[in-house]
């Protein structure tokens, strides 16, 4: 009998997931498999079990929680020597990676996509010595993913993270920074960058003509603006995702250095999770690194095979 692990983080999103769980668990027995399930603790307790369902005979891996339980599980892959399936049952508050895998928001429907779907190798994220799914940010806003409180997010869900960020505006600050890709040297004073790999991030930028499998990030920058004015509509162009904004820089590779040029560290989030406040920061792709589990392959942005 073929057999799943399954990582629950029951206090994900709105703390939904428990009631769901023995329709979830029966959907994969119905599909044949043996389940053994592992509710998350604390700290890395998800990259350490992700770890264990690769090393010990399991046929694939599904991961009930948010977009921060997937990079956890992730981690743990990505570490051992042998990269199993992973399924996805978005649970969280914004769940972007979820949304471009085309995995329903409905939990019930996507334990069908994780026991029915086909796995297809996604690129990896590499960042200094870790890895993320689909976005490395910093600057405006970036704190608010792992620094609202998880009860406030279970109450109030995506808008949680709108009502922190607007608290935000009035104390935005530019970051002095140099970014080497290529042949390319850019430096400045900067309000937000991110490396993406995704369909949209925070649940509100979305991205456009990316591929989950060609190993090329995105990366968009965000320039000082003089004011706040023009800071609102640099803003609205990067939501509209009009790359023409003159504050904003987009460019596509598969490595990337970004290093901060100041004397005050300043964080970086990862998948929405903390990601450290190194001076300089390494980024490259993984092409095809990891099989996620999706329902159809053909509607979504991978790399077309020739015939």
């Amino acid at each position: 009998m073929k057999k799943i692990y399954f990582i629950v983080n029951l206090v994900a999103g709105k703390a939904v997931i428990s009631k769901k769980l023995g329709k979830i668990i029966d959907e994969f027995v119905k599909n044949g498999y043996e389940v053994t399930v592992h509710t998350t603790q604390s700290g890395d307790d998800a990259v350490e079990q992700a770890v264990y369902a690769c090393e010990n005979g399991f046929d694939k891996l599904v991961v009930a929680g948010g977009d921060g339980t997937l990079s956890q599980c992730l981690q743990g892959v990505m570490g051992s020597n042998r990269r199993i399936p992973i399924g996805y049952v978005p649970a969280g508050s914004t769940n972007d990676f979820a949304k471009s895998l085309g995995i329903p928001s409905d939990q019930l429907k996507a334990a069908v996509v994780a026991a029915q779907g086909e796995p297809v190798f996604c690129d990896v994220g590499g960042f200094n010595d870790r890895y993320f799914s689909y976005v490395a940010a910093f600057g405006a806003f970036t704190n608010i993913t792992y620094e609202t409180s998880q009860k406030v997010k279970n109450v109030f869900g995506h808008a949680a993270y709108i009502a922190d960020g607007a608290k935000e505006l009035g104390h935005i600050k530019a970051k002095p920074m140099r970014i080497e890709y290529e042949d390319m040297v850019i430096e400045g004073d900067f309000v937000y960058g991110m490396v993406t790999n995704t369909s949209s991030v925070a649940g509100m930028i979305k991205m456009k003509d990316f591929l989950l499998d060609d190993g090329i990030f995105e990366v968009t920058l965000i320039r000082k603006p003089r004011n706040p004015a023009e800071l609102g509509k640099t803003a609205l162009s990067l939501l509209k995702n009009d790359m023409t904004d003159k504050n904003i820089i987009f460019f596509r590779t598969n490595k990337v250095t970004i290093t901060n040029l100041s004397d005050e560290p300043f964080s970086w989030t990862r998948d929405g999770e903390y990601g450290g406040e190194e001076i300089v920061n390494s980024f490259c792709c993984h092409k095809k690194a990891v099989p996620f589990v999706v329902a159809d392959k053909e509607k979504l942005p991978f790399e077309k095979e020739l015939v």
